[in-house]
């Protein structure tokens, strides 16, 4: 008997191992695009032959006309596949960081509190290209190498486990696959819109590198991305181990840790202190205390977030409480012109 065809079955497959390695439900999020759609039909067909109960969330953002219609029309659909429970995730959109931003704050919060009431994972469409896509963004942004380090396939965060099964699948397959399976694809009108930087790189950068390198670059820019994360795993790594074996309840010795490289010895600093509870901590205050060990001059109290410093005291840096006057001018670091590490 011949199989499904060849996309159906590349999506299957990508799906099916996390599936099998995991007892955990599973809530595929669903716009009604090709991605998440052809993910949620994967998922339908798999997770039985898994015993892995499956079901589905789509938002209803309230930003286009007909947005509460639509929803209901793919939760419909998603029912059809087979997939219990579904349901629709009304959310209201706030005004910080613009529409982009908002709408994926107000999108993931709401999936995270329905995932967290069913104790489920959810699966997310996210494709290579999606994935070629974020190391632009990173790369153009300056960032940090862990935006350029793209997605990882399953992470857990805030006690809900996002799963991107679709990283090694490109897009034209998913749309071959809702075509091949008769799944109505829903076009985001915000995908095109040259008004959204993701919506250019889609439609203007990535085809103008794809010509002008001689094609091949979404893959290459997540294989990219994939060497990259090994190696930012490896130094956290050694980072974690350094911070456990050089931090005492009396703080950091400066002498050991000045004399790690600079790549290790920031990350045992940034773990320090976010293990201390400082919030938004920004590159630039980092490097402020970095120097209070490689550009020791006797400088006092570095402000950080939320109030507290850190000092150099007999040959160990020191997290102070929060000062009740407030940063001391010229202690505070000036954070307009640095990138978030």
């Amino acid at each position: 008997m011949a199989g499904p065809p060849a996309a159906v079955a590349r999506v299957r497959s990508a799906v099916r191992p996390g599936l099998a390695t995991s007892a955990a439900p599973v809530l595929v999020a669903v716009s009604g695009g090709a991605d998440s759609l052809a993910l949620a039909a994967a998922v339908a067909f798999e997770a039985p032959r898994t015993g892995v109960r499956a079901g589905a969330l789509t938002v209803d953002h309230g930003l286009q006309p007909g947005s509460a219609e639509r929803a209901a029309a793919t939760a419909a659909l998603l029912s059809g596949l087979g997939l219990d429970p579904v349901r629709v995730l009304t959310v209201r959109v706030g005004p910080d960081g613009g529409p982009e931003a908002a709408a994926r704050a107000a999108r993931y919060a709401a999936l995270a509190r329905a995932a967290t009431d069913l104790g489920a994972r959810v699966a997310l469409g996210h494709t290579l290209d999606d994935q070629a896509e974020t190391v632009l963004l990173g790369l153009g942004r300056g960032s940090g190498p862990r935006s350029v380090a793209g997605m990882v396939d399953e992470r857990p965060d805030g006690g809900v486990t996002w799963w991107r099964p679709l990283l090694g699948v490109r897009r034209e397959t998913t749309r071959a696959a809702c075509a091949d399976q008769g799944l109505p694809v829903w076009e985001d009108p915000w995908n095109t819109d040259p008004a959204y930087t993701r919506a250019r790189l889609r439609g203007e950068v990535l085809p103008l590198l794809e010509e002008v390198l001689g094609g091949g670059v979404a893959p290459a820019l997540a294989r990219t991305a994939a060497m990259l994360r090994e190696d930012l795993d490896t130094l956290d790594a050694l980072a974690t181990a350094e911070l456990s074996r050089l931090a005492g309840a009396d703080g950091l010795p400066a002498e050991p840790l000045a004399a790690l490289p600079a790549a290790l010895r920031r990350r045992v600093l940034r773990g320090w202190l976010r293990g201390a509870g400082t919030p938004d901590l920004q590159a630039v205050h980092l490097t402020a205390v970095d120097a209070l060990l490689t550009r020791w001059r006797g400088q006092g109290r570095v402000d950080l977030p939320g109030g507290a410093g850190v000092v150099r005291t007999s040959g160990r840096l020191v997290l102070s409480p929060p000062d009740p006057r407030g940063p001391r001018p010229g202690n505070a670091p000036d954070t307009r012109e640095e990138s978030r590490p």
